[in-house]
């Protein structure tokens, strides 16, 4: 069953358009008039309510990477399952889960890219994510560019990422060549989200050419201009873009103070990803 997001007051007088979702109607047909943008003005392009009892391979692929691929985490990402035939990312019950656990001396997980080879080149995008629990976790709801590049000069937006040893403290972060975690520089910023590891929050994305905004249930988290010079090291965010969604385990953020491996398994649970589109006039 879909969940229906209640926003603060604030921001239903200025987002007078709130999506409202009808459990009866097949959310999966991105023409449904049911569900509507939280601002004015878009149209439903892609999205996938995880209603159906499999992962929709139209949409979703999978990354498969060893150990230490990116930013040392431990995790080993593997294609629908382990090798002893454990899921690391299925559907059930209305919600996609992202599973991470230990099979004999390995840790395997999933990372799951959408419209891969297409993306999205702006729009308002949101995920309804519950996040795992556990000192090491690290879930992330991002985007990278679809023709790739060399990082971090391709560019990166974090939607959402959480470490769970700071349980419940969300943020958002854009990467570039001028602003980046290596040099210190990236554009961040973090908030407490209650309740975030025991229930569902709405984490999304408003991009436009002349700005990036992202919101955590309503609430503004990252705003970041763009400083119309068009220089792609301050701006490479003017091309296509798909959605990520992952639990790492350990690594330089999500390990940083240890990991517990008591707390394996964990799970991340997605209860719908939607993208809009600014309608054409």
């Amino acid at each position: 069953m879909k969940r229906i997001t209640l926003l603060p007051l604030s921001l239903c007088l200025s987002f007078c358009n709130a999506f409202v979702l009808n459990a009866n109607t097949t959310t999966d047909d991105t023409s449904s008039p049911t569900i509507v943008c939280p601002l004015e003005g878009y149209q439903l392009v892609w999205s996938d309510e995880f209603s159906a009892s499999a992962i929709d391979n139209s949409k979703w692929t999978y990354q498969e990477a060893r150990a230490g691929w990116v930013n040392h985490e431990l995790q080993t990402y593997v294609k629908e399952q382990s090798p002893q035939g454990k899921k690391v990312a299925e559907c059930s019950n209305g919600t996609l889960k992202i599973h991470c656990f230990r099979e004999g001396d390995k840790i395997y997980s999933g990372r799951m890219y959408g419209n891969r080879n297409v993306g999205f080149k702006y729009g308002y995008i949101e995920a309804s994510i519950k996040l795992p629990k556990g000192k090491g976790t690290w879930p992330a709801w991002w985007m990278m560019p679809v023709s790739n590049g060399r990082w971090p000069g391709c560019g990166e937006i974090d939607i959402m990422e959480e470490v769970g040893v700071d349980a419940n403290k969300v943020s958002s972060s854009i990467h570039c060549q001028a602003y980046n975690h290596p040099n210190k520089t990236q554009k961040t910023h973090e908030m407490l989200c209650e309740g975030a590891e025991d229930g569902f929050h709405v984490y999304a994305l408003e991009w436009t050419e002349n700005y990036i905004r992202t919101y955590v249930d309503g609430k503004v988290q990252l705003y970041f201009e763009n400083d119309g010079q068009g220089n792609n090291d301050t701006w490479p965010f003017n091309k296509a873009f798909y959605p990520i969604l992952n639990v790492a385990w350990g690594g330089d953020w999500g390990g940083y103070k240890g990991v517990d491996e008591t707390a394996l398994p964990v799970t991340m649970e997605v209860d719908y990803v939607r993208v809009w589109e600014k309608k054409k006039e």
